[in-house]
C-alpha cells in the first residue's frame, strides 16, 4: 500500500500524530510519505502559515481564541468558510503531485489538507481514499466542510458531537489520537529515572508548554518554583521545546531545584519518570501523558481547542484543570494525594487507547482495498 500523510507545522501535535502513523505503516511494510502540502507550492507559503500560528500561540493566545470563535460563528452560516476557498488554491498543486506520486490512501492530521482533498473531490477529480485524524478532543471548526471517506476521532464519547456537526455515523471511527510507540512502551519509573540520571528518592514535577514552548509557562514556572522552595524532596523539570528564548531566560534564572531542558526527543521517558505533569492542554501531549500513565495538571490553555481538551480530560477525571495563578496550590495538592493520582491514572488507562496508530493502520489497509465511494 502507498500512503500519503499530510500535516502542517501549526503546532507539533499534528506532525507527531502523522509521524506515529507513518512509523506504524512502515513497520507493516507499506510505503508511507509524510509532507506539508504547502511546501509543494513553496517554502515561503508553508512558513507563512506556520508562523502565523506560532505568533498567535506564543505572543497573542487571546487572539487565537478570537480566531477560533470566528470559526465557530462560520458554522452557523449557510456558506463555506474563507479557509475552504483559501485551500482551494492548492488543488492544482496537489493534483500534480498525486499524478506523479500515486497513493492508495491519504491520511490527514490537520483540517487544512482535508479541505484541499475535499475541493479536489468536489471538482470531480479522482482522488485516493481519504482519512482525517482529529488531534483535539473536539470537532474543531471546518471539519464539517470536508468530505473524507473516514474520520478518526479521539473518543467514542465525542461521537455525538461530531454527528451534531453533520458527519455521518458510519464514517466515524473512535480509534484515538496516534502516539509514538515510545510512550506506550512498558518501562518502570525507576528505570527511566536511572536512564535520565534522576534521583530515585525524589519527587519530580515535569513542566512543559508543548513543542513550541507557548502559553504562560514562565508564569507557571515562577509560581511552582515558589511552592516547592521549602520542599527539598521535590524538583522541577522544565521542557522548553523549540523556544530558545524561553530556554535562555529560564536557564539564567533557574532555582537550585529546577532542571531546564530545551528540545528533547526523550519526552516519553521524562513523562514516565515524573510524579506529575503540568502542561497546557494540547491534544497530542495530553494523549501522550495519558498513554504513559502520569497524573496531569492542565493549565495555561490557549483559548479554543485547548480549552475543550482540558474540559474533556477534567470531566472524564483524567486530569485536574486550573488557571495559571492557581497551578502552584493545585500541584502541591496532587503531590500530596497519591490515591487521587492513582485513580486519575486508572481512568486514563481505561479511556485512552495506546494502540491508536495500529488501529489507524488497520483502517487504512481496509479502506485502501474498498471499492470506490465506499466508506468503512
Amino acid at each position: 500500500m502507498d500512503a500519503l500523510i499530510l500535516s502542517c507545522g501549526t503546532g507539533g501535535g499534528h506532525d507527531s500524530a502523522g509521524k506515529a502513523v507513518q512509523k506504524e505503516l512502515e513497520r507493516r511494510g507499506h510505503h508511507a510519505v509524510m509532507l506539508n502540502p504547502y511546501r509543494l507550492h513553496s517554502d515561503r507559503l508553508a512558513d507563512r502559515i506556520d508562523n502565523v500560528y506560532l505568533f498567535l500561540a506564543k505572543q497573542a493566545p487571546w487572539l487565537f481564541g478570537v480566531v477560533y470563535q470566528a470559526g465557530q460563528l462560520y458554522r452557523k452560516l449557510p456558506v463555506r468558510s474563507p479557509v475552504y476557498y483559501a485551500n482551494q488554491k492548492m488543488v492544482s498543486t496537489m493534483e500534480k503531485y498525486l499524478a506523479e506520486h500515486p497513493a492508495d490512501v491519504v491520511i490527514m492530521t490537520h483540517v487544512f489538507p482535508a479541505e484541499i482533498m475535499t475541493s479536489m473531490k468536489r471538482q470531480g477529480m479522482h482522488i485516493p481514499k481519504t482519512i482525517f485524524v482529529a488531534t483535539d478532543y473536539a470537532c474543531i471548526p471546518f471539519t464539517e466542510e470536508t468530505e473524507c471517506d473516514a474520520y478518526v476521532t479521539p473518543s467514542e464519547r465525542l461521537t455525538e458531537q461530531f454527528m451534531a456537526y453533520g458527519l455521518a455515523t458510519e464514517k466515524l471511527h473512535p480509534l484515538g489520537i496516534p502516539t509514538n510507540s515510545s510512550f506506550s512502551r512498558c518501562e518502570s519509573r525507576e528505570d527511566t529515572r536511572r536512564q535520565l540520571g534522576l534521583d530515585a528518592n525524589k519527587q519530580y514535577i515535569l513542566v512543559s508548554a508543548g513543542s513550541m514552548g507557548g502559553g504562560k509557562i514562565k508564569k507557571a514556572v515562577k509560581i511552582l518554583t515558589a511552592c516547592v522552595a521549602g520542599r527539598e524532596n521535590i524538583e522541577l523539570i522544565v521542557i522548553c521545546g523549540s523556544n530558545q528564548k524561553l530556554y535562555q531566560q529560564l536557564k539564567a534564572s533557574a532555582a537550585p531545584n529546577m532542571k531546564v531542558i530545551g528540545y528533547t526527543n526523550d519526552m516519553a521517558s521524562y513523562m514516565k519518570a515524573a510524579d506529575l505533569f503540568v502542561t497546557k492542554p494540547g491534544g497530542l501531549s495530553s494523549t501522550e501523558a495519558a498513554v504513559c500513565g502520569v497524573p496531569i495538571l492542565h493549565t495555561a490553555a490557549i483559548p479554543g481547542c485547548e480549552t475543550l481538551n482540558a474540559r474533556f480530560f477534567h470531566e472524564c477525571g483524567m486530569s485536574v484543570s486550573c488557571k495559571t495563578s492557581k497551578c502552584g496550590s493545585a500541584a502541591m495538592e496532587l503531590m500530596d494525594k497519591a490515591d487521587a493520582c492513582a485513580a486519575m491514572v486508572g481512568r486514563q488507562r481505561r479511556l485512552i487507547s495506546p494502540n491508536a496508530a495500529a488501529n489507524i493502520g488497520d483502517l487504512a489497509e481496509a479502506l485502501s482495498k474498498a471499492p470506490v465511494d465506499c466508506a468503512l
